[in-house]
């Protein structure tokens, strides 16, 4: 089934269609070009007036709010926002149509319930009179966002069928959620669990992700008799946390690295470096896999992006068709760990540690990961003798010399915040406008125009779809420690959970289980609250904690039956799952061993640090 609509099908837009397309498109662009732009002028700026740039900061935490939001807008046009896999399990034909218009009408009840909510908020703002910065009112940055859940609404409804009567059907849910956001304390004292089953059955058929957690918090808020302006307040105050910018500049590096050559040039280095190892060619996928998930922080980007260059430079050289894809699969999500990838700085934000504490104690944990996988490769190139190439240092020197500016991208981003020179953010900016100056000026592998303004939109696009799960999912969190949840689960461990090593087996148990089943923002946002209290009962370290968590849920991407990577590899290759399942289990089995090492060792994560003086 198609799910587009008659225009989009036959490819054909209306000039106002196009005009508003590309509108849309500028707006998220042009906060974004701004969220880049203002810290760099900051860090210009700082040494000669004393403050900075007035109003700076304040100014690129609200854009942060646009570029997510206005970008869950374009994922939601797109089809892009983040949904759970199970949807695929069902059969083409009359039953997905009716289950594809169920989730739409429930997932445009629960947005048309948030963008009540954002509204009401906007309201609240607007009669407070506070000020965001030069004289710009805090109401006026708020409206993106019942704005935006508003258009997403819409979106879900529109693209729910191709036909008008399984629109109209899915519409309703938009007058579902008019009345239940508009009407006072309707579910007051009113029994909560058909509600939320219906929530939790339009997940798995395929509505986002954000819809179940979004759904959860503002119908438990209101079977309290609260307002689901609650989760509104909770949505915003998450988007202006003053590390989060970093996360879509990070991002937007990654993305014009990807637009550009960058890769070519990475494989044709690694490859005259270690391509004379048995295995080279495995090894050189692993370290460029790794490489890119760093940046872009989402394993899907790395597949989708890479596996048409990888994938038959594998086969060419000689190795077999089911390790290569797996492989790749798995290599899809290594890199999480090492600064400055996404979930690092989303752990640190939610578990309030120090980012720059944690991008340490992530080194060795994720060395050890690409170790184990390139070990693999290894043994694939002994037992098959796949292609080796001989070492030469003319071919050395050349390749290091051609992609120097790529290799140097780690050092500057390390350098810049360690030295204390930028913030975090600033060293965002940086990041993305080096990798700029890498891609279009110095390479020109795209004019700057082109090439930046479709890197931007991709950018756009992702972010919007992750921090819009986040948003919500901090709205959900907030009930849970309203709730005492973490309290009530710190006495129920403690009761009956005898040791540090029960509790570490029951956490990896866990946060495999809650890995495969749930993205790696949205579980952030809504374990680390409960599990940080109970883990520090038992002793354990809060950043050997985040990197724990953050390697379950990178092996979580590789757990059938629904791990991303299995899913995406599955649409990158046009491979059947159950031949991308069987390919994978070497692989989860061997980086499941490594899993073990990192919870079970917290040298490996705390030695680092401890020989920096930094615990």
């Amino acid at each position: 089934m198609s799910d587009r609509g008659p225009a989009e099908a036959t490819g054909w837009r209306s000039p106002v269609a196009q005009a508003l397309r590309g509108g849309e498109e500028a707006v998220a662009n042009l906060a974004l070009a701004a969220m880049v732009l203002l810290p760099l002028a900051e860090i210009v700026v700082r040494p000669v007036l004393s403050g900075g740039v007035p109003g700076s900061i304040s100014f690129v935490q609200h854009l942060t709010l646009w570029v997510g939001f206005l970008g869950a807008a374009l994922a939601a046009r797109e089809g892009k926002l983040i949904a759970l896999a199970t949807a695929t399990f069902i059969p083409e034909g009359r039953t997905r149509r009716a289950t594809a218009v169920f989730a739409a009408l429930v997932g445009s009840a629960v947005s048309t319930i948030l963008a009540t909510a954002a509204y009401q908020l906007v309201l609240f703002d607007k009669e407070d009179g506070t000020m965001l910065a030069a004289g710009v009112p805090v109401w006026v940055a708020q409206l993106v966002l019942p704005v935006a859940f508003s258009v997403i609404a819409l979106r879900l409804v529109w693209r729910a069928s191709p036909g008008w009567v399984g629109r109209a059907l899915a519409f309703s849910g938009v007058l579902i959620g008019l009345w239940l956001g508009l009407t006072e304390y309707v579910l007051d004292g009113v029994p909560l669990w058909p509600l939320i089953t219906l929530v939790l059955a339009a997940a798995v058929l395929g509505a986002p992700i954000f819809t179940i957690l979004g759904g959860a918090a503002v119908l438990l808020y209101m079977g309290d008799g609260d307002l689901p302006v609650i989760v509104a307040i909770e949505t915003y105050g998450l988007n202006i946390q003053p590390h989060l910018p970093a996360i879509p500049l990070f991002t937007l590096a990654g993305f014009i690295l990807a637009q550009g050559n960058a890769a070519e040039r990475l494989l044709r280095v690694f490859r005259a470096g270690v391509g004379w190892i048995p295995g080279g060619t495995a090894i050189v996928c692993v370290l460029l896999c790794a490489f890119f998930t760093v940046f872009t922080g989402g394993s899907g980007v790395t597949i989708l992006a890479l596996g048409g260059l990888l994938f038959p430079a594998l086969l060419k050289d000689g190795y077999r068709d089911r390790f290569s894809l797996g492989l790749l699969t798995a290599s899809g999500s290594l890199g999480l760990l090492f600064p400055p990838a996404m979930p690092l700085i989303l752990y640190a934000i939610v578990a309030q540690v120090a980012p720059d504490d944690l991008f340490v104690a992530g080194v060795a944990p994720g060395i050890l990961l690409i170790v184990l996988t390139a070990a693999w490769g290894v043994r694939e190139g002994l037992l098959t003798g796949a292609g080796r190439r001989r070492f030469g240092w003319p071919e050395f020197r050349a390749a290091l010399w051609e992609a120097k500016w790529e290799l140097s991208i780690p050092f500057v981003v390390l350098g810049v915040l360690f030295s204390g020179f930028a913030t975090l953010v600033e060293t965002a900016a940086v990041t993305a406008f080096y990798a700029a100056l890498i891609q279009g000026v110095i390479h020109r592998d795209f004019t700057l125009r082109r090439g930046l303004r479709e890197a931007f939109t991709e950018c756009v696009v992702l972010v919007g779809g992750v921090l819009i799960i986040l948003g919500v999912a901090v709205g959900f969190t907030a009930y849970l420690v309203d709730a005492e949840v973490p309290f009530r689960l710190v006495e129920w461990a403690e009761a009956n959970i005898g040791s540090r090593l029960m509790f570490l087996l029951g956490l990896n148990i866990f946060l495999l289980l809650v890995g495969c089943v749930m993205d790696i923002f949205s579980a952030i946002f809504v374990v680390v609250p409960l599990i940080v209290p109970v883990a520090e009962q038992f002793g354990i370290h809060p950043l050997h904690l985040g990197i724990i968590f953050i390697a379950n849920l990178e092996l979580g991407f590789l757990t059938p039956p629904v791990g991303l990577n299995l899913f995406l590899a599955s649409y990158r290759f046009d491979r059947p799952l159950l031949e991308v399942y069987r390919a994978s289990v070497p692989l989860l089995v061997i980086l499941g061993f490594g899993v073990l090492v990192v919870t079970y060792v917290p040298w490996l994560t705390l030695g680092l640090l401890e020989w920096l003086g930094r615990i």
